[in-house]
């Protein structure tokens, strides 16, 4: 499996991870951390990018705590459609990009967001497609924040590949990759000022140095 089957996979889902799974659940308590860290490091008036933002909930309960200039990147058209019956209000007034993240972040301006932010998406990124992480870190300009699964779980049910073995398959079909995120983002030029360790995934805020 290459970067393009990933992003194939990823833009003709549905059922679970797809975006009706996530707008069925709606914001949660990582919706409530990035919330809190944006509020603790960056103004209202923020300028706040998510990277794979399906349907929206997390975004959308940033619209509700008062910031406004939000935009996301999502690969899944469909999650836009969902976005427009679920959170209308987000729909009509963020910004939103409907391809890969690889194909998007190489046009913005060096620091074009003031907050990045992504949720269990960056795991998913093939590393024939790594490069894209150093775009990441260029167009941010103040907060970088990843909830990303960074260690496998005792019960993981491992799909075995010798080739690779920092990488799982989640249901047998989506690979999720195991990263030090303060390891690559450190050398990206940011600082990592918190972390926070969830039931699966860890959360972690960097600062541009």
């Amino acid at each position: 499996m290459d970067s393009n089957d990933v992003r194939n996979q990823w833009e003709d889902r549905s059922g679970e991870y797809s975006p009706e799974y996530y707008a069925y659940y709606g914001p949660d308590e990582t919706s409530e951390s990035v919330r809190e860290l944006l509020d603790r490091h960056v103004a209202r008036d923020a300028s706040v990018l998510e990277l794979g933002c399906s349907s929206g909930r997390h975004l959308a309960h940033l619209l509700d705590g008062g910031f406004d200039d939000l935009a996301g990147i999502e690969l899944n058209e469909d999650a836009f459609d969902v976005m427009a019956e679920q959170y209308p209000d987000l729909r009509e007034s963020g910004t939103f990009y409907a391809d890969a993240i690889e194909s998007v972040v190489g046009d913005f301006a060096d620091d074009r967001f003031d907050a990045v932010y992504s949720v269990q998406t960056l795991q998913h990124i093939h590393p024939d497609a790594e490069w894209v992480f150093e775009e990441i870190a260029r167009v941010t300009g103040e907060l970088l924040v990843t909830v990303e699964i960074e260690e496998e779980a005792p019960d993981a049910e491992r799909v075995e590949n010798d080739d690779d073995p920092d990488v799982n398959y989640v249901r047998d079909e989506f690979p999720l990759y195991y990263r030090d995120w303060r390891e690559i983002f450190g050398g990206l030029g940011f600082e990592q000022v918190e972390r926070r360790d969830g039931k699966r995934d860890t959360i972690r805020a960097f600062r541009a140095r």
